[in-house]
């Protein structure tokens, strides 16, 4: 099974994140592909190759321009606001208030979050990018007619919907994946997630949709993240129900 990574996924590595009413060191890092790609060669499989450049269209199929603009700006907008750290969210949206996107930087970061232990560096974007590109190298190799293919994303991208990030995920690689298959002729996609935590962005992208077809296995989500999606009542809508 060929392995696919890339080394701009180092260009993503935030100084903290907020856990437990501090600002800790990232839990999501780079040394988490080393572990990985030692792993791999521990156990006989063949050498990465890395990944081939798809531009944003595949990108843009599944997320919201603004949005996809705002990652790539929003950076360098936090550091003309005159921030020294990096853009990390402290208010957005909630069932009380409005859900009009700010002027402001600050505004905006929390606009598009989900969550506030993600933040924005300097080469997340970037980061982001090339990840999706792993991802979609993968997907033609599988096209093409291998069995399998392994794309090691980071950051990787199940959290994100269509216009938000969160939970260390900018891009949703898996989403992008799948819209691909679709579009080199899949009838239908199915996309497994097995992460422990609920794949919300995935499940949100294609809620409604009956040409793929969303299964998570996660833990109870009234006791972990994301808490507020990933019940078992939760079986799609309009044409994507069931």
């Amino acid at each position: 099974m060929q392995t696919i990574y890339n080394e701009n996924h180092h260009k993503h590595f935030p100084k903290g994140e907020i856990f437990g009413g501090e600002l800790v060191r990232p839990f999501e890092c780079p040394e988490r592909v080393d572990f990985i790609l030692n792993r791999l060669k521990d156990a006989g499989f063949d050498a990465p190759r890395s990944y081939e450049s798809f531009g944003l269209d595949p990108v843009h199929a599944i997320h919201d321009a603004d949005y996809l603009e705002f990652l790539r700006t929003c950076y360098s907008e936090w550091k003309d606001e005159g921030f020294d750290g990096d853009a990390i969210a402290t208010m957005w949206p909630s069932r009380t208030t409005g859900s009009r996107i700010p002027d402001n930087i600050d505004g905006k970061v929390g606009y598009y979050a989900l969550a506030a232990e993600s933040a924005i560096a300097e080469g997340t974007w970037d980061a982001a990018r090339a990840s999706a590109d792993v991802a979609l190298t993968a997907q033609k190799i599988v096209s093409e007619g291998a069995r399998s293919a392994f794309a090691l994303c980071r950051p990787p991208g199940h959290h994100a919907t269509k216009d938000q990030f969160g939970g260390y995920c900018y891009i949703n690689n898996a989403a992008v994946s799948a819209q691909a298959f679709r579009g080199d002729g899949a009838e239908r996609v199915a996309v497994l997630d097995v992460d422990f935590h609920h794949g919300n962005g995935t499940q949100a992208i294609f809620y409604g949709r009956p040409d793929v077809l969303f299964c998570s296995l996660h833990g109870e989500p009234q006791q972990a993240f994301p808490y507020f999606l990933g019940y078992a009542d939760e079986t799609g809508m309009g044409a994507g129900e069931g």
